[in-house]
Formats: structure tokens, C-alpha cells, sequence
């Protein structure tokens, strides 16, 4: 009996930490190159390092070059936040891995694409797995 209760105990916290989070909304809109946001708006240089502190974010170190693909329309009282994606000294250590971080950690280095289009965000776009 507390075999098997241990062993249900086990399957339902594997179970409760497997399913995926929606995270609060940081804006309800943003800018984009395009309708998908799936073309980098610019490149930046990272100014100061940056850790985390959930699963929307993506860590920076200063010096690392940060595609950007979305910048969120600044909330009342919030930061400003972009997303984008940063790759280490070796490609593959954050190969495809997109998250937010604070606008002011970056400097723009080059512009891709000056027009913009203004999307709503959806939870989607904080989901964290």
C-alpha cells in the first residue's frame, strides 16, 4: 500500500511539472518585421549581462551579439522589453532559443528593417515549457 502510494505521489508531480505555463502578458502588443515576427528586426550588442528570472527571458552576457525579432509596446508603470536570441561562443549552446529581455541592456547596432507592423501579443508569446 505505500508502495503504491508513493509511486502515485511520483507520477502526479511528474505529471503537475510536465504541463506547460502561461506566464503573465508583459504587453498586449507588439512590433514585428512582419506579420509572423519570424524576420529579425535588427542586431544588437549586449551592454551588461542579464539573468533570467523566469522562463520568458533569455540570458545575456555583455559583448554577445542579440538577434532582436519583437519589441513589446511599452505598458504604463512596465519596462521596455524586446525579444530576440543569443548565441554563445559556440553556436549551439542557444541555437533557436527566443526570449525576452530589457531594452536597455542592448544597443542596436544594425537596423534590418525600419517599417514595422503592430500586432497584438497572445499568451502564446509568454507561454513557458
Amino acid at each position: 500500500m505505500t508502495c503504491s502510494l508513493g509511486i502515485l505521489l511520483c507520477i502526479a508531480v511528474l505529471f503537475r511539472t510536465s504541463q506547460p505555463l502561461i506566464m503573465d502578458k508583459l504587453a498586449d502588443g507588439k512590433f514585428c518585421a512582419d506579420a509572423e515576427c519570424s524576420n529579425a528586426l535588427s542586431l544588437a550588442t549586449a551592454i551588461n549581462d542579464f539573468v533570467a528570472p523566469d522562463c520568458r527571458f533569455i540570458n545575456i552576457r555583455a559583448g554577445q551579439m542579440v538577434y532582436v525579432y519583437s519589441k513589446l509596446v511599452p505598458e504604463e508603470g512596465a519596462g521596455v522589453f524586446w525579444s530576440g536570441s543569443v548565441y554563445g561562443e559556440r553556436y549551439v549552446d542557444q541555437m533557436g532559443i527566443i526570449g525576452y529581455f530589457p531594452a536597455i541592456l542592448v544597443k542596436e547596432a544594425v537596423k534590418f528593417k525600419e517599417d514595422t507592423v503592430q500586432i497584438p501579443t497572445t499568451d502564446m508569446d509568454f507561454y513557458c515549457d
